[in-house]
C-alpha cells in the first residue's frame, strides 16, 4: 500500500510585503493625481507667465532705466540705469497723484453705487415682484455686451451739447446742464460704467440668491419678517462671498479707469490727457515716448491695486472670523 505524501504548505509572504504593496499603490494613485492636476493646471499656469508675469517682469525692468541723449541733445540716444529716480518722477508729478485723488473719488462714488443698485435689481428679481424675469434679466444684461468703446460713444453722442437729444430736451423746459462740466464729469463717467456693468453684476447676485435654501426664507416668513427685512436680514448676508467679489473686482476695474474719459476728452476741457493713471501712462509711453516713467507709473499702479485688493480680503477675512471667548 502506497502512502501519498501531503502537499507542502504554500509558503507565506513576508509580513512586510502587503504594506509595501499598499504604499506602491497609494504613490502610483498619487502620482496619478498629481500628473491629472498638472495637466488641468498647465493651460493656466502658461497664460498666467504669458499675459501677467512676463509683463510685469518687463514693466518692472524697464522702470529702472531711461533714455538718455548726450550732448546737449544732438548725440545718439543711449538706455542708462537709473534707479528708483523713476518712481521718484512718479511719485512727486502732481499730475499722477491728481490723477490717483480722481481715481480715488471715482470709486467712492462708484463702487457703493454698483454694488448697492446689482444687489437691489437682484433681491428685486429674486423676490418674483418682477414679471417676466428672464425678459428682465436680458434687458439688463445686455448693454454690458456692448464694448466699452460704443457705449462711451453712444454716451458721448448724449452728453455733447447741440446734438444731444436729451439736452435739448431739458432746454425746452429751461434746465441748463453741462454733463462734462468741473462737478458733473464724474458722475457722467460712473454714469456710464453703471449703464455697462449693472446688469453683470446683477446676474451674479441673482444666481447666488438662487443657492439660497428656501427652508431659510420660509422659516424667516414664519417667523413673521417681511419681505424687506428677508431681503435685508436674511438674503443679504447669506451672499456676503458674492458681494465681496464683486466689490473687489469693481475696484480693480476702477483703478484702471481708461476708456470713458480717453472718448470723453474729445469734448471736455475737464479731461486732459493725464487724467486717470492709466491715461497719464499711456501719455508717457506713447506722447512722450518715456517708456521708464511709464513703467515706473505702472508698477505704482499694479501695488496699489495690490494693496487694496489685500486689504479689502483681509477685512472681509476678519467680519467673517467667529468671534473668540472671553
Amino acid at each position: 500500500m502506497s502512502v501519498t505524501a501531503p502537499d507542502p504548505a504554500p509558503a507565506l509572504a513576508p509580513p512586510s510585503a502587503a504594506p509595501a504593496r499598499a504604499g506602491r499603490t497609494r504613490t502610483a494613485a498619487r502620482r496619478r493625481r498629481l500628473a491629472a492636476c498638472g495637466a488641468l493646471m498647465t493651460p493656466f499656469f502658461a497664460l498666467l507667465v504669458t499675459v501677467f508675469l512676463i509683463p510685469v517682469g518687463t514693466a518692472v525692468y524697464l522702470s529702472f532705466f531711461s533714455a538718455d541723449e548726450p550732448g546737449l541733445g544732438f548725440g545718439p540716444e543711449r538706455t542708462v540705469f537709473v534707479g528708483l529716480r523713476g518712481y521718484l518722477a512718479v511719485l512727486t508729478d502732481p499730475t499722477f497723484l491728481g490723477g490717483l485723488a480722481t481715481v480715488a473719488l471715482y470709486c467712492l462714488v462708484y463702487i457703493p453705487v454698483m454694488v448697492a443698485g446689482a444687489l437691489a435689481l437682484a433681491l428685486l428679481l429674486d423676490s418674483g415682484v418682477v414679471r417676466l424675469r428672464a425678459w428682465a434679466q436680458l434687458g439688463l444684461f445686455l448693454p454690458h455686451a456692448v464694448p466699452g468703446i460704443i457705449a462711451a460713444l453712444i454716451w458721448l453722442y448724449l452728453y455733447t451739447p447741440g446734438i444731444s437729444p436729451v439736452i435739448e430736451l431739458f432746454a425746452r423746459a429751461d434746465i441748463t446742464i453741462d454733463f462734462l462740466g468741473l462737478h458733473t464729469v464724474i458722475p457722467s463717467i460712473v454714469n456710464i460704467a453703471l449703464w455697462s456693468n449693472l446688469g453683470y453684476n446683477m446676474v451674479i447676485f441673482y444666481a447666488a440668491l438662487q443657492a439660497v435654501p428656501r427652508e431659510v426664507l420660509e422659516a424667516s416668513v414664519v417667523d413673521g419678517a417681511g419681505p424687506v427685512r428677508t431681503a435685508l436680514q436674511v438674503k443679504t448676508p447669506l451672499i456676503r462671498a458674492s458681494i465681496v467679489m464683486v466689490a473687489m473686482f469693481t475696484l480693480i476695474w476702477a483703478l484702471q479707469l481708461f476708456t470713458e474719459p480717453v472718448l470723453l476728452s474729445q469734448s471736455s476741457p475737464m479731461i486732459n490727457s493725464r487724467f486717470s493713471p492709466s491715461m497719464y501712462i499711456y501719455d508717457a509711453a506713447f506722447t512722450r515716448n518715456n517708456y521708464g516713467l511709464a513703467a515706473a507709473a505702472s508698477v505704482i499702479l499694479l501695488l496699489c491695486t495690490i494693496a487694496l485688493s489685500y486689504a479689502v480680503t483681509r477685512w472681509t477675512s476678519r467680519a467673517d472670523a467667529p468671534e473668540e471667548p472671553r
